[in-house]
């Protein structure tokens, strides 16, 4: 049960709000963003999903750079209500096409008729885009998807020979295309976030991924889907039950330790032939997520090494080698390295030919961070810093020193290897098929090397 839902701006703009319970105190949206924006308890940087002021609890997360936001007076699961806010984000995605500030603002009154039956006094209804639009019946204004960030959800995948629509997967699910026509069209996105831990000689020592297997359907019809997974595909190596999925025996190149499927996939071939079948739901929504922490390649490599320089001086190398293929590119990587604490002055030392590529020295919290515009697979590149310190050092800067983490993101790349063979819609229409959009996305979860 929660008391408020709202949203705000990164500027701390109240777009949405709605009082269920009138619990909590007016002011509550400007208590929260002062909060969250001047957060320095315990030396963190950024407020924490879940925290309390004068007897509120208050939940956020952040999605497209907007934060969604719930309160409660009462002792809740932190993650039930988390898991409320991304599913709110969501459905709200599935009927504006485009989640930003400015589809916010011209369809308020379309969002606040989604919240209303979201929730009712505080406790949840339903969060099914399916189940909302027989409920819902205002029709969204459709934002022009061409002013989203170069990487947004619209471009981020473009690569390769066959290049999709900027703004094909930007589209209302509930709304239909001028002229009344709507463009058959399904997508499936395998996103996987990596967490790796490298020792201070470029060892791994700990890898995961946490994957999905995401669809969001615009076909008509609700037809019947295929969606056949790597033959060799194993899960839970043959060691008994997984979550939601009793594994197969034998062992295959690709191996997940677990999984789980949305309650619309069948799995009555999947033993046999690694074949999904499902009528999709309206709206975007998780086929099958799943976790391995077999042994995988990684797509980065970190060295870091920092050296004594003289009394007050200190040098950090920093290298990344690219591990992936030539033709793959990686997009917006950011290197961070926490520094000594008497680090005063850092001067920054590029690589000849460097394009793309910032450095700053956080002087509040002594942080390094060197960002990369892109890095294409097989390249190597090398950041030199050299510190200057306040006072000579008595102790192991390496020991005050990093570790040194990671952000990327790589289209058209997964480290598991899992693939979707093939994408077989069971409808017949006739001369013109339906368009098949199968994409790949890598992302850094928890990307750290020791120093």
């Amino acid at each position: 049960m929660i008391s408020q839902f709202f949203v705000l701006s990164k500027r701390g703009d109240n777009i949405v709000f709605r009082d269920y319970r009138g619990e909590v105190q007016k002011g509550s949206a400007e208590i929260f963003f002062r909060k969250v924006k001047f957060w320095k308890d315990d030396g963190q940087e950024e407020a924490p999903p879940v925290f309390n002021v004068d007897g509120v609890n208050y939940f956020h997360v952040k999605v497209a750079g907007l934060l969604f936001v719930a309160t409660t007076r009462i002792n809740i699961s932190p993650s039930f209500v988390l898991e409320l806010l991304q599913r709110i984000a969501r459905v709200i995605k599935d009927y504006l096409g485009v989640l930003s500030e400015d589809s916010l603002r011209k369809n308020f009154v379309l969002v606040y008729e989604l919240l209303d039956e979201v929730i009712d006094f505080g406790y949840v209804q339903t969060t099914s885009t399916e189940v909302l639009k027989s409920y819902v019946f205002n029709e969204p204004i459709v934002v022009d998807a061409a002013r989203l960030s170069p990487l947004g959800p619209a471009t981020i995948f473009a690569q390769g020979a066959k290049r999709m629509p900027g703004t094909a997967v930007t589209k209302s699910v509930v709304a239909t295309d001028p002229g009344g026509k709507r463009r058959e069209e399904i997508f499936v996105d395998i996103i996987e976030k990596i967490s790796i831990t490298f020792s201070s000689s470029g060892y791994i020592l700990t890898s995961e991924i946490d994957g999905t297997i995401q669809m969001k359907s615009y076909l008509s019809g609700n037809p019947e889907i295929r969606l056949a997974l790597n033959d060799d595909l194993t899960i839970g190596g043959g060691q008994g039950p997984t979550y939601g999925y009793n594994s197969s025996t034998g062992s295959g190149a690709v191996v997940l330790d677990d999984c789980n499927f949305h309650e619309s996939v069948r799995l009555d071939s999947f033993d046999m032939d690694k074949t999904l079948t499902l009528i999709p739901p309206d709206g975007e929504f998780p086929v099958m997520n799943y976790r391995m922490t077999q042994e995988f390649r990684s797509p980065f490599r970190i060295n870091a090494l920092i050296e004594e320089a003289g009394t007050h001086k200190a040098e950090v190398i920093l290298k990344i080698y690219a591990e992936f293929a030539s033709g793959v590119t990686a997009n917006t990587i950011k290197v961070q390295m926490p520094l000594p604490t008497h680090t005063t002055r850092v001067s920054f030392e590029l690589e000849s030919g460097a394009v793309g590529q910032t450095t700053d020295f956080k002087e509040a919290n002594k942080r390094l961070e060197w960002g990369l515009k892109k890095i294409t697979g097989g390249s190597e590149h090398t950041l030199r810093a050299k510190l200057t310190f306040s006072q000579e050092s008595r102790g192991n800067i390496t020991k005050e020193s990093g570790p040194v983490s990671m952000t990327f993101t790589i289209p058209m790349y997964n480290a598991s290897r899992l693939q979707v063979k093939y994408l077989q819609i069971a409808k017949k229409y006739g001369t013109q098929e339906p368009y098949r959009w199968v994409r790949y996305v890598t992302q850094a979860n928890s990307y750290v090397a020791r120093v």
